[in-house]
């Protein structure tokens, strides 16, 4: 099996997963460029800490249009090094980080320390983005009904719109990452 530290080598720099983007890129620096960390002591701790990480995603992935932006601010204001894993390439990677013991769900972040062991991991969703997802899920129609996919579309397009626009989710996601590498 490949190391973690292998994974962190051979994945793509910022640079490089902005340039593959064909998904989602506009969305994602729109919220890069407007959400901005607040002054928070956490942000010291976590760069004492020394950590770098692992992103497990895929540009097509709403999740990783709203997380990703995110972690790229705590990533520079705590000095954490990311390097981006394409989840379709990597199976080997992603099914070591499965959502439920299951589900391939994405971005993953694996946080090493400066040992390269595993340190932390997030992901998929802050709780609080997990429980506003279940709400707007639970009326879907049942997968066989005839306007199952009409239905899920118009969902996923709703979800895609409130991560687009809602800063408290954005909040709610920081606060979420920043207090799993506090508190483990």
């Amino acid at each position: 099996m490949t190391t973690l530290k292998t994974h962190y080598d051979n994945s793509l720099t910022l640079e490089q997963y902005l340039a593959h983007m064909q998904v989602n890129k506009d969305e994602m620096l729109a919220i890069y460029n407007a959400f901005q960390v607040p002054d928070d002591a956490r942000l010291q701790e976590i760069k004492d800490k020394d950590l770098k990480a692992i992103v497990i995603t895929e540009d097509w992935c709403g999740d990783a249009m709203v997380n990703i932006p995110v972690l790229m601010r705590i990533a520079e204001a705590a000095s954490i090094d990311l390097r981006f894993s394409l989840r379709d390439d990597n199976l080997e990677l992603m099914d070591q980080y499965l959502t439920n013991g299951t589900a391939r769900s994405i971005p993953i972040f694996v946080f090493l320390d400066a040992t390269d062991h595993q340190y932390a991991v997030w992901g998929p969703r802050a709780q609080v983005v997990q429980d506003y997802v279940t709400e707007v899920r639970q009326n879907l129609p049942s997968k066989d009904a005839p306007d199952f996919e009409e239905q899920q579309k118009a969902v996923h397009h709703t979800i895609h719109e409130k991560y687009k626009n809602t800063p408290e989710f954005w909040e709610e996601i920081y606060n979420s990452i920043v207090e799993r590498l506090i508190h483990l």
